[in-house]
């Protein structure tokens, strides 16, 4: 599976002998230009900064709102059991990724075959899955583009005239147009890395600066709420606020994917590594940012701190660009299982042939039309729930062979 094909000049053999041989070598050739299995050259690091992409979000930044919603008490609670078991359950994921001798669940629907059948654990994966990703990639483009105006509005300080949120959604989407060109994980890598050093850039500078701007006068750690219905939905508020930080899972085996794998040395052990590594990293994100940040403004704080902040400019539109960086590396660590899904759908039920013009039409309509995609990507799984192959066995490494 390390070793490229060409599925553009692939022709299957007129005379084949058994028929059997001709569809295995179809099916490898298709494999090998899928955007998850077309590359198993990824090593530790990858799935270092891969899940920090995926995990770190511009979520982090209402994580101190979070916290005047919940107290000090149940708000570091809740933090760290957070990490604690996010921690816990991603380990489960990574050992499951080849959890049967000799077969690799690369996808998250394969894993639900095998846990809940063949077709049943397709329709309770596959639709939660492809909404999760759908939705964050929508909220990624609205976010981007709104981290652009901001940016934009501090660096203007109402000189420049006023540009509609719509325009900086275009401009931010164009990004994507290009990059969702982009042929699977591995080559996103550079982009996942930058986005991982802005992701903890952008961090820092929001506890920094909110520690170097200390506490607020009288400042007030009582709940927002004053009733208690109020209180008890601000909990609950806060709770979704962490919960939304800590989200990441539903790409994991996907980029475990592309580690190669051999018997003496199985995707689970450089993963972890990796995994390790990014949760350690994810932590001096987290921590810092909902502790100094509530410490500093108390339940005045505001659902972004960047915006309670607001000096010293030219700090705070690096930080909106910064998180400009992030946000584009998420959209496509979270867009590629969804090129995934529409491509292995249009070439195996449909039998396009795999191309570069088949990538561009589809790819490009998705990044280009966020209505369509929420119809493109309900039209494509309740196709792939009646068309999907068997898991695939490992494939010793080219780089580990004799």
């Amino acid at each position: 599976m390390g070793t490229q094909a060409s599925p553009d000049n692939y022709t299957p053999p007129k005379n084949a002998e058994n028929p059997q041989d001709e569809r295995t070598a179809r099916e490898k050739a298709i494999d090998d230009w899928l955007p998850i299995t077309s590359s198993r050259k990824a090593k530790w690091w990858y799935s270092a900064f891969h899940n920090v992409t995926a995990m770190v979000g511009a979520g982090v930044l209402s994580l101190p709102y979070a916290m005047s919603e919940l107290g000090w008490g149940p708000g570091i609670a809740v933090m760290t059991l957070s990490w604690i078991i996010t921690v816990y359950t991603l380990w489960q994921m990574v050992e499951m990724h080849e959890i049967v001798p000799g077969k690799r669940f690369d996808r998250y629907h394969e894993l639900g075959q095998h846990a809940f059948g063949d077709k049943l654990g397709l329709w309770i994966v596959v639709p939660q899955q492809l909404v999760v990703e759908v939705s964050l990639n929508i909220v990624y483009m609205v976010t981007g583009g709104n981290s652009l105006k901001k940016f934009h509005d501090v660096i203007c300080d109402g000189k420049c005239k006023d540009i509609k949120l719509t325009y900086f959604i275009m401009i931010f989407a164009s990004v994507h147009f290009v990059l969702s060109q982009l042929p699977n994980f591995n080559s996103i890598s550079g982009i996942s890395l930058a986005a991982a050093v802005m992701s903890l850039s952008y961090s820092t500078i929001a506890w920094g600066a909110s520690l170097d701007k200390g506490r607020a006068e009288n400042v007030d750690y009582s709940l927002r709420a004053s009733t208690t219905a109020g209180q008890v939905f601000g909990f609950l508020g806060g709770l979704g606020d962490v919960a939304f930080s800590y989200s990441g899972h539903n790409v994991v085996l996907e980029i475990q994917a592309t580690i190669p794998s051999t018997p003496g040395n199985p995707s689970k052990k450089p993963m972890w590594k990796g995994v390790v590594v990014a949760y350690i990293i994810i932590a001096a994100c987290y921590m810092p940012v909902a502790f100094i940040g509530y410490w500093a403004f108390g339940n005045s704080v505001d659902d972004n701190i960047l915006i309670t902040l607001n000096k010293p400019k030219w700090l705070i539109a690096m930080a909106n660009m910064m998180v400009v960086v992030h946000l584009i590396g998420s959209y496509q660590i979270y867009a590629m299982p969804v090129f995934d899904m529409m491509e292995t759908f249009l070439v195996r039920k449909l039998e396009f042939a795999p191309g570069i013009m088949l990538r561009l039409i589809t790819r490009t309509i998705y990044v280009g039309n966020a209505p369509s995609t929420n119809l493109i990507a309900s039209f494509e799984a309740s196709c792939i729930l009646n068309n999907q192959p068997k898991h695939r066995h490992v494939q010793p490494s080219p780089c580990s062979s004799a």
